[in-house]
């Protein structure tokens, strides 16, 4: 948000989520699509993050290995201003085409590679990808059985198009109580179990599942064909129906115990920040209701987010060079899987704060 006016005072919905004891599906009943604005402002890209590059390097080519793409054609619904779109055509797909809505277009993309700021639908039938793709955008979709049934409709009678997806993993938001992976934008929350349920029941055989980024994510490839064998790597609606339980008892003790320790720093006169001014650190910071006067700044790696404000609570986000001068006592750290990068970048800033993740146990 531009100020912290318009930050404190943006829109505001309602979270209640559900549990489909038969499918293991989870989604957010309070869910209003037209509370929820994909514009130009809305900042979603994570290609400033080394670690993250990393990733999505090594994703693209095992994708191109694993399906055999190089020569072929490739759609991706939901690419952001195209990174992996040029990523795919480096390693050897002939054509890869993006779909975005939002895209700003800010990317040079290479021969062979195209963006068409639109939502991908059966009108786009006349596209002959060998994979069609889509990576964290499901869990944004208020009815993804339709969307899945769309794209299975939209591949027609092919056998041999591969579909791929990848999307927040709730296994390990349930596991690790990450209340934070909770956010208005994501009414929809699959795991690999359930994930796989959805894309049979859209007329798709699941070939494979995994989790990537340390298990942060589920992912999985289907072609068009009858249900096939249940896969070993799926949980049961038994099993997440337990998960579910546990999350939902202990929730509230952990949100008290950080709500506990920021006042405990406050008091002290420790200075806090957040590393990660995303969608996370406005789910963490709305939650548990935490003011700039007990976080007053929200660090970001990406250029576009500084000097903006952290809607609905306010905080102002900087740049990893703010913090020189500003000299935090601790850091939290909104990924754990960024921790080493972070950890290098405040060294090299001659910063040694106390470095801790939102998964850390809170001690002192």
């Amino acid at each position: 948000m531009a100020s912290y006016e318009e930050a404190v005072g943006c829109q505001k919905g309602d979270i209640r989520l559900a549990f489909c004891p038969g499918c293991g599906f989870i989604w957010n009943t309070a869910f209003e699509p037209a509370l929820v604005e994909y514009s130009d402002e809305y900042e979603a890209t994570q290609a400033f993050s080394p670690t993250f590059n990393s990733f999505h390097r090594e994703l693209a080519r095992y994708l191109v290995d694993r399906y055999q793409l190089v020569g072929k054609e490739v759609v991706e619904i939901g690419c952001g201003e195209g990174e992996f779109l040029a990523l795919l055509r480096e390693h050897g797909v002939r054509q890869a085409t993006g779909f975005d809505p939002v895209a700003r277009g800010t990317l040079k993309l290479p021969a062979g590679a195209a963006l068409v700021k639109d939502w991908y639908s059966e009108k786009y039938a006349n596209l002959r990808p060998d994979l069609i793709l889509s990576k964290m955008v499901m869990e944004h979709i208020p009815d993804p059985g339709r969307f899945l049934k769309m794209l299975r409709q939209s591949l027609g009678d092919r056998e041999d198009v591969v579909a791929f997806a990848m999307i927040p993993d709730v296994v390990r938001i349930l596991q690790a109580r990450c209340f934070w992976d909770i956010y208005y934008e994501h009414c929809s929350y699959f795991s690999r179990g359930s994930l796989a349920r959805a894309f049979r029941a859209a007329g798709f055989k699941v070939s494979e599942l995994a989790t990537e980024f340390g298990d942060q994510y589920a992912a999985i490839g289907a072609v068009p064909g009858s249900a096939g064998p249940t896969l070993k790597a799926e949980e049961t609606p038994e099993q997440l129906s337990q998960l579910v339980d546990e999350f939902s008892r202990e929730i509230k003790q952990l949100q008290l115990r950080w709500r506990r320790w920021f006042r405990s720093q406050r008091e002290r006169g420790g200075r806090v920040v957040l590393w990660g001014g995303a969608s996370k650190a406005v789910a963490f910071l709305t939650t548990l209701g935490i003011e700039p006067k007990d976080i007053e700044f929200a660090v970001d790696i990406s250029p576009r987010r500084h000097g903006t404000y952290i809607a609905g609570t306010g905080q102002r986000i900087v740049g990893p060079g703010f913090l020189k001068e500003y000299r935090p006592d601790a850091v939290v750290i909104m990924n754990p899987i960024y921790r080493g990068e972070i950890a290098r970048q405040l060294a090299e800033l001659g910063l040694a704060p106390r470095l801790l993740s939102v998964e850390d146990e809170l001690v002192g």
